[in-house]
């Protein structure tokens, strides 16, 4: 995919790093894992377009 893919990408897993750290700030577990998850979503998405790129 393109440019915008690997930007929104990016913008998914800096998210989850802010979710990640709020969470850890409040004592807020729930936050935490959410943040954690976004994280994750994002580099499976990324890895995706890895995948994607090496075959072009």
């Amino acid at each position: 995919m393109g440019l915008d893919d690997k930007i929104s990408n990016a913008a998914e897993e800096a998210k989850g790093k802010v979710k990640e750290a709020a969470g850890k700030a409040t004592d807020d577990e729930r936050l935490e894992a959410e943040g954690k998850g976004d994280q994750a979503s994002a580099n499976v998405k990324q890895a995706g377009e890895n995948i994607k790129d090496a075959f072009k």
